[in-house]
């Protein structure tokens, strides 16, 4: 130690005077400080001395281990040197280098020849435990990253099994591989531990009060960023199914960046495993998580599911396969009755079948579908408890996006289930507009897939759906526009030959007055609709006829009922006013749908906006990257044009008129009847 240095220099010296000074309270504890007073007669001698280094003094080059630590905040050592607030910060940069010097080397040297430097890490492993309160966060932080880095580049993509045969001879070689194999895992394994002890100050347990530092979040922040990052650059390595358990607690953090960094590491995982064992462990574990919290969790934990790969699975047909299967089975044991020999021939057959199925890789497909067909029933599983436990919790609007969007996967004995409990949900009002959509779109997803055999009347969800078209403008609810199309092109696109002649031509009217109030993208995908269920059928023609009466009565835009609202005594006027909006695209599909959507010739579309669909006019077209499509021309310069001052009036009444108005007698006490003051002007001349 320093200060014990320095101690056995004064006894050693003789010094005699030791001066005391003012004390300093800090934020632990009061600091004392005393003057040692040399005599005037060893100043010569000490000089000598101190240029000559002492044998305790003395430093480690090889490890470049420059440390010095001095304890500022131990009131049990009585001499301690008094320094200014220079000299500290002038001694901490000193060791701060030093530390990065040691970390810098240990690292390089483990990447340079990690089987023979394998001890470094115990090195970097201990400067994880910085105890030194004066540079205890920053040298922390920089082991912490440094083995990150170091872990990231050395550990393999496969899973190290640990086992040792005992009496068996083995190579140099793979000797030295198993004892390298066994001290990266150890290491691995102490490195996880000591980030799960950074990161445990983020969770506190009930009844506990103590405050807790900023540079301790700091550091509990920066251990779950490592273990993400581990995660995602190796998801099959040993211990990702322990890092994924210990970060979805962290799902339900309440810390909100916490939150974010886990939900995209935990997406990103969904999105890029291909042999969905750790996505299925995942779900498992979130399943077990929710219905232990009651379902009070943040939507984060809901959120990552969305993620999730399932949407070429088919439960229905698992379910129809699963009872074939056992059919044949049974129908074969009981015609069949096979002798010793022939149940060997058979078990042979079944064992080169088997090889073969390995070949053509098919035995991984049929593994893979089993496990993507357990993810699926698990999160419908979360999805059906929330809608029946839960249906006015906060996570219910991540519940029901979910539902639209996975809603083809769903079994045909649940669908009746669903939509009378969507039916219900939307009959209560407590429902906002984006989760009223939701439900909407669930509702037409499973009646436009298998569903469609169900005898289900959705002539309420129409109703729901165009009572609420007119919401969606460009202001606070312009996010839910993608979901208004999504669910326009399944209702009116996907579903024609199930909609009414009237409910068409009362919805098209209706989103062609909405795309007045929208974004230029929302307004093209709306017209795409339009020109769309022109070119597939002749009954929105009506709506370009002008000159169409009828003694229906006339159009009631405020009706909420669609059959109700004669939108055929109406006409699409809003194109008129869209051919001058202030988008060339929009200009031309609108002049294309007034001209009856010709293919060639005048007021045809060019070919690249031809082949897009509503959703693709949607995303091509989106402003919020602040990139307009096509871009905009620059203005011309246009000379201003000199006014005229000069008037001619061919009535010189009127001209008396003008005179009086412009008159400022009459404006000097605030407002007056012009008309009543000039005809008091007239009648006194």
């Amino acid at each position: 130690m320093y200060e014990n240095n320095i101690t056995k220099i004064i006894k050693e010296e003789g010094r005699k005077k030791v001066r005391m000074l003012l004390p300093t309270k800090t934020q632990n504890g009061i600091l004392e400080k005393r003057l040692i007073e040399e005599n005037d007669q060893n100043n010569d001698q000490n000089n000598d001395q101190n240029n000559e280094p002492k044998s305790d003094e003395v430093h480690n080059t090889e490890d470049n281990d420059m440390e010095v630590e001095i304890d500022l905040y131990d009131d049990k050592i009585e001499n301690r040197e008094s320094m200014s607030m220079v000299e500290l910060l002038a001694y901490r940069e000193e060791v701060l280098r030093s530390k990065r010097l040691k970390i810098g080397l240990l690292s390089s040297r483990l990447l340079e020849a990690p089987e023979q430097k394998s001890e470094n890490f115990r090195g970097l492993l201990e400067l994880m435990e910085e105890s030194n309160p004066e540079v205890y966060i920053t040298v922390r932080k920089l082991a912490t990253v440094s083995l990150l880095e170091v872990f990231k580049d050395l550990l393999p993509s496969y899973h190290i099994f640990q086992f040792r045969r005992e009496h068996v001879r083995l190579k140099k070689e793979t000797l030295a591989l198993q004892n390298y194999e066994t001290a990266l895992l150890s290491n691995y394994k102490r490195y996880l531990q000591k980030l799960e002890k950074m990161a445990s100050v983020l969770r506190k347990k009930r009844g506990d009060t103590r405050l807790v530092k900023e540079q301790e979040i700091e550091l509990g922040k920066l251990a779950i960023t490592c273990m993400c990052d581990l995660l995602t650059t190796h998801p099959y390595f040993n211990f990702s199914a322990n890092i994924a358990n210990f970060l979805l607690q962290f799902l339900d953090s309440k810390y909100q960046f916490i939150r974010q960094d886990v939900a995209n590491c935990i997406s990103q995982i969904f999105k890029e495993d291909k042999r969905f064992e750790l996505s299925l462990t995942i779900v498992r574990k979130l399943n077990q998580y929710i219905k232990v919290k009651a379902h009070s969790v943040h939507s984060e934990c809901l959120s990552v599911l969305l993620s999730l790969r399932i949407k070429e699975v088919n439960l229905d047909q698992e379910k129809e396969e699963e009872t074939k299967q056992k059919k044949l089975m049974s129908h074969k044991q009981r015609i069949l009755a096979l002798s010793k020999r022939e149940r060997k021939r058979n078990k042979k057959l079944e064992q080169v079948e088997r090889e073969l199925l390995e070949t053509k890789a098919e035995e991984n497909k049929q593994t893979k579908q089993k496990l993507l067909t357990e993810i699926t029933s698990l999160v419908f599983t979360i999805y059906f408890r929330i809608l029946k436990q839960a249906p006015n919790s906060k996570i219910l609007s991540i519940c029901l996006e979910g539902l639209a969007k996975f809603a083809h996967c769903i079994n045909l004995d649940f669908y009746q289930d669903l939509v009378t409990v969507i039916d219900k949900l939307m009959d209560e009002g407590n429902l906002n507009l984006r989760d009223q959509l939701h439900c909407i779109q669930c509702v037409f997803t499973i009646l436009s897939g298998q569903g469609s055999t169900l005898t289900l009347d959705p002539y309420r969800f129409y109703v729901h759906l165009y009572k609420n078209l007119l919401n969606i403008h460009c202001g606070k609810t312009h996010s839910e526009a993608e979901i208004l199309i999504k669910t326009l092109v399944q209702v009116l696109i996907n579903r024609r030959k199930r909609i009414t002649q009237s409910r068409l031509i009362a919805f098209l009217k209706r989103i062609a007055i909405a795309s007045l109030q929208s974004q230029h993208n929302v307004a093209l995908s709306i017209l795409g609709i339009i020109k769309q269920s022109m070119q597939l059928g002749k009954a929105a023609n009506v709506l370009l006829d002008t000159d169409c009466t009828s003694g229906d009565g006339f159009y009631q835009p405020e009706l909420e009922e669609p059959e109700c609202c004669n939108a055929h005594c109406s006409a699409l006027w809003e194109l008129a006013a869209l051919q001058r909006h202030y988008h060339s695209t929009v200009q031309k599909i609108a002049k294309n749908i007034a001209w009856n959507v010709p293919p060639v010739g005048e007021g045809s579309l060019p070919s690249e906006i031809t082949k897009l669909t509503p959703e693709e006019l949607y995303t091509e077209y989106d402003p919020s990257g602040v990139v307009f499509k096509p871009a905009v021309p620059v203005p011309k310069n246009i000379s201003a044009k000199k006014s005229i001052t000069n008037h001619h009036f061919t009535n010189s009444e009127f001209e008396d008129y003008v005179n009086n108005v412009n008159d400022r007698e009459l404006l000097a006490d605030g407002y007056r009847d012009y008309y009543k003051a000039y005809n008091s002007k007239h009648n006194m001349t």
